[in-house]
């Protein structure tokens, strides 16, 4: 499908109803007829390039979701659907934070089936009246995907239910994860039909889409992406269990910016993310990031808000002050405890109640006085586990009921029954107390909501016999297991599996002082008010503004297939080697410096026998046998394996354990170029490294004659992570008055004497040309990570001096496509040793050709 830049939305129409008739105008390009898409690599995975800029200059925002925000009913007549904004949704809401100026497009699914031949009819309407675009599936794809995929395995799996029987959640099953993927790939299309890709943020809401960023990314390698989960992301003990886990988790590293609402959460995708792909990350002036192929992610915790200004005016209806008015008059005289919870199995009514029942056991003087009314809002799932609910929530209320209920009074009040938003509120001015005891859930908002109500207006004020001028109160008791507890620090915090705490936690907010929950309820009331729905996505999308300012100027491209695809972010300049391009200019230069590292670049890092081979031995020294090369060889072992291993290499100079110790070639003694007076420090560092490495499972200390070196790349990634940065602080401070510098670096904490570095190598080696009065106009120097950026910045830096000849070509190239201070990269150590091959072959038909012709003069003379 070709994307198109899309500009000409009608003004949007807010609020009202809106009927749609079976005549219309078309809109050819949205799709209505869904399949499965079988197929995850139809698209050229390279795609590089972006569409033009559109000329549409407001700020625009893709809103992408499960579902619209839109309210939908058949017309009386049958002839045509009603649609209106449906106030309560979340992305509705958060368009309070965006500001006049910001245009919102939302895509997503509608809550009804509509026929197939009145799908264009809508979808020209939703997109004129209301900027949505709809997504229509068929009913049994839809089936497996939300009620299949995302209900029986991601939900129960993010609240920390494992498949352990088929009746816990099912097993994996492929083709509901195939039609997951199905779903997510027609979301894609949606959005392609009206991105201005190069303008327009995209925002991702929740794990029903949690793939679709790679799908846009595939497609436009620039796009500005956020997703936010509203869901629990559990830990990686729970997680690793997914036999989809690695492709879920570089899906969503396909976004710039990915959103939790609790620190717990978004350290859980970290830790996945460190466990399972090996990223590392780091936090930088207050923001989290992870780096993956040149680009960082951003990590954004911030937890959702209420509508607070939808709140308030529900709160001044005439409904809503009938209603209060009504529950005053059926609580008279007893205090009101409210639950408010989906009848579903993570939300602990019946633990609840258990509580309720214990508190009337423990504390006979509140019975008659203290009623429980729990409102249960119908499931969003189905399945047997939601009746085995249903059905236990029930017996458990009538057994309270029967044991100390007593004529005109019912300790517990069930409610299953679905009710407006105004009666709810009605509930939360009227109850004391709010109990949210879930035993595992995301973002909430009921807490949030109760405060607010509970703040009131005038004539509720007058209803319930306060005085306005005075202070409100509210109590609440929320699990330590609900993503809006962090923020709650006024709240009592209970363990939701212990019912006797609960039950405890029921008479301390009751027994508590008036004072003591005005000052509560002020502490909540001030969080909640300010850190509203509008605040929230404001601050997510200026997030997401700052991630993405430098995308115009990052050269990106494609690599990977299907799920696996990700993009490469580098410099401009940053491009691949040609090995016809060097071997040319090696061919028409005469002073030639080559620089290698060892480790990594003649040889891959998970070989275990580092040992060179015969194949990179016979480069070596067809490379060293041309008078018109000098060549460098350096790597972090130490001198006497370097003097064995590269023993045949007569000519080669050496560089061991990074630069300590240099050697030009067999016939000279090893040198150092860094005074060190002594290694006194080594009786200082050792015993602290062996401190920690006694208590890190995996860790080693590797000794070398300059340095001393602690591993821990076989041990738990989290805690060696932890233990290495202890160890670095511990390090420093030990060793503050000592000619040492304490660097870490991937899995290892390294302590040498100062100023050794692999630059000091590019130095010396340009240091020795200069020596044969011989400027380089041909310099390659070549390495595979951090530490080797030091020889490249020497190299560079030469360039603008006098160490080089002013046509010298320099290749300065790294393995890998990866952020890294030289200009071209090559893909692995076998390229690196094809490379070198070439230049090898050059050197040696140079040398026929120099021969035949020395010959041929002296024949001739």
């Amino acid at each position: 499908m070709v994307s198109r830049s899309y500009s000409n939305l009608l003004d949007l129409v807010s609020g009202d109803s809106l009927t749609v008739g079976r005549v219309g105008r078309r809109l050819p390009r949205v799709m209505t007829v869904a399949g499965i898409i079988s197929d995850l690599d139809e698209e050229n995975s390279n795609s590089v390039v972006s569409d033009a800029p559109s000329s549409v200059s407001q700020e625009r925002v893709i809103v992408v979701g499960n579902q619209l925000p839109l309210r939908v009913h058949r017309s009386p007549d049958s002839s045509g659907w009603n649609f209106s904004w449906d106030e309560d949704s979340l992305l509705l809401q958060l368009k309070d934070g965006l500001g006049e100026d910001v245009e919102v497009v939302y895509i997503g699914c509608l809550r009804e089936e509509i026929d197939s031949k009145d799908q264009d009819d809508v979808s020209q309407t939703l997109l004129e009246t209301f900027k949505c675009v709809p997504t229509f599936l068929p009913p049994e794809l839809f089936s497996r995907f939300y009620h299949g995929f995302c209900k029986q395995q991601l939900w129960p799996l993010f609240h920390y239910m494992l498949p352990l029987s088929p009746d816990l959640g099912g097993r994996f099953d492929r083709s509901l994860w195939q039609a997951y993927v199905s779903v997510n790939k027609i979301f894609a299309d949606k959005v392609m039909e009206v991105i201005n890709p190069e303008e327009d943020f995209v925002w991702v809401h929740d794990y029903h889409l949690m793939i679709l960023p790679t799908f846009l990314r595939k497609r436009f390698n620039r796009v500005k992406l956020g997703f936010f989960l509203h869901s629990p992301f559990p830990s990686s003990e729970i997680y690793r269990t997914l036999p989809v886990r690695d492709e879920l988790l570089r899906a969503l590293l396909n976004s710039d910016l990915i959103g939790f609402h609790t620190f717990d959460y978004a350290r859980h995708f970290l830790s996945c993310c460190t466990r399972m792909l090996g990223l590392s990350y780091q936090s930088k002036r207050g923001h989290v990031g992870i780096e993956y192929y040149g680009r960082t992610v951003s990590i954004k915790i911030l937890p959702v808000g209420v509508h607070l200004r939808q709140l308030q005016s529900i709160l001044d209806l005439p409904e809503t002050e009938a209603k209060v008015a009504e529950l005053l008059n059926q609580f008279k005289g007893r205090t009101v405890l409210l639950g408010v919870d989906d009848m579903d199995i993570f939300k602990g009514i019946s633990l609840k109640l258990l509580a309720m029942e214990q508190f009337l056991v423990q504390h006979p003087e509140w019975g008659g006085k203290v009623v429980l009314v729990q409102i249960a809002n119908p499931a969003r799932g189905r399945g047997r586990d939601v009746q085995e609910v249903q059905t236990e929530t029930y017996l458990t209320a009538k057994r309270i009921n029967d044991t100390f209920g007593r004529p005109g009074y019912e300790p517990v009040v069930l409610i299953d029954s679905s009710l407006q938003l105004y009666e709810r509120i009605a509930y939360y001015v009227v109850a004391e107390c709010c109990l949210v005891t879930a035993v595992r859930d995301g973002m909430n908002l009921i807490p949030y909501e109760y405060v607010i109500c509970r703040q009131g207006n005038e004539r509720l004020d007058k209803l319930l016999q306060l005085d306005a001028s005075e202070p409100k109160r509210s109590m609440l008791v929320v699990s330590e297991f609900i993503g809006c507890s962090p923020s709650l620090s006024g709240a009592i915090r209970v363990n939701p599996w212990n019912v006797d705490s609960v039950a405890e936690a029921m008479d301390t907010a009751l027994a508590m002082s008036y004072n003591e929950k005005q000052l509560r309820h002020e502490k909540h009331y001030r969080y909640v008010s300010t850190h509203d729905v509008g605040y929230w996505a404001n601050s997510f999308l200026q997030d997401l503004g700052r991630t993405c300012r430098d995308h115009g100027r990052r050269r990106c491209w494609g690599i990977g297939f299907g799920l696996g695809f990700r993009v490469i972010a580098l410099d401009p300049n940053f491009r691949k080697l040609s090995v016809e391009h060097i071997v040319s200019a090696y061919k028409r230069t005469k002073n030639r410096a080559i620089l290698l590292d060892y480790d990594g670049t003649m040889m891959p890092q998970t070989s275990i026998n580092k040992k060179p081979t015969p194949e990179v031995i016979s480069i070596l020294n067809s490379l060293c046998r041309d008078p018109d090369n000098l060549v460098f060889l350096v790597s972090g072992k130490d001198k006497d394996t370097l003097s064995e291993w590269f023993s045949p290499c007569s000519k080669l100079a050496l560089g061991a354990e990074h630069g300590f110790f240099m050697r030009q070639n067999q016939e000279l003694e090893w040198e150092t170029r860094v005074p060190v007076p002594d290694f006194d420090w080594k009786q200082i560092a050792e015993p602290v490294m062996q401190l920690y490495t006694e208590t890190t499972d995996g860790s080693s200390i590797e000794a070398k004659e300059s340095a001393l070196v602690w591993h821990y790349q076989y041990a738990d990634p989290d805690f060696g992570s932890c233990q290495a940065k202890e160890l670095l602080d511990h390090l420093e401070s030990v060793l503050s008055n000592e000619p040492v510098s304490v660097k870490s670096g991937q899995h290892f904490v390294e302590v040498k004497p100062q100023g050794v570095t692999k630059g000091l190598v590019a130095e010396c080696l340009l240091s020795m040309m200069q020596e044969k009065t011989k400027l380089p106009d041909f310099v390659v120097c070549i390495g595979d990570d951090r530490s080797d950026d030091d020889m490249f910045e020497v190299i560079n830096s030469a360039r603008a001096g006098s160490a080089l000849s002013p046509v010298a070509e320099v290749f300065a190239c790294t393995v890998g496509q990866k952020p890294s201070k030289a200009k071209y990269y090559l893909e692995d150590t076998t390229e690196i040793v094809r490379m070198l091959q070439g230049l090898a072959m050059a050197s040696d038909q140079m040398s026929l050709v120099s021969a035949s012709q020395t010959l041929s003069i002296f024949y001739g003379n």
